[in-house]
C-alpha cells in the first residue's frame, strides 16, 4: 500500500515539474525584459528539477526489488535540496550584476537599489 502511494505521488511530482518546465520555457520567450525573464527561469530551475528529482526519489522508494533504492533516493533528495539553494542565489547575482552594470535597459518606476547605493 505505502509502495503504492509513493509511486502515485513521485509520478504526480514528475508530471508538475514537466508542467513547471513547459511553462517557464513559455515565459522566457512571451515575458518582455531581462528581469522578469529571469523570474521565469528561476521558477523552470526550482520547480522544473526540484520536484522531478524529489518524485525521482519517491520513485525509487517504492520499487521493492531495487538493493540500491536508498543510496539513489537519497542522491536524488540531496541534488534537489542544493537545486533549491543554489538557483535562487545565482537568479539574485545575475540580477545585481545586471543592474549594476547597466547593461539591461528599462524604465524602472522606483529604484530602491539605485537610492541606497548613493
Amino acid at each position: 500500500m505505502l509502495d503504492q502511494v509513493l509511486f502515485w505521488a513521485g509520478s504526480i511530482l514528475l508530471i508538475a515539474g514537466g508542467v513547471f518546465d513547459l511553462l517557464a520555457s513559455i515565459g522566457l520567450l512571451r515575458f518582455p525584459n531581462f528581469y522578469v525573464r529571469l523570474h521565469a527561469a528561476t521558477i523552470g530551475a526550482i520547480y522544473g528539477a526540484f520536484m522531478p528529482l524529489i518524485g525521482v526519489s519517491l520513485l525509487a522508494l517504492s520499487i521493492q526489488d531495487f538493493p540500491a533504492k536508498y543510496m539513489f533516493a537519497g542522491g536524488a533528495f540531496v541534488t534537489g535540496l542544493i537545486i533549491l539553494i543554489v538557483a535562487p542565489i545565482g537568479s539574485h547575482v545575475l540580477a545585481y550584476a545586471a543592474h549594476k552594470s547597466k547593461s539591461v535597459k528599462w524604465e524602472p518606476v522606483v529604484d530602491h537599489l539605485e537610492e541606497d547605493s548613493k
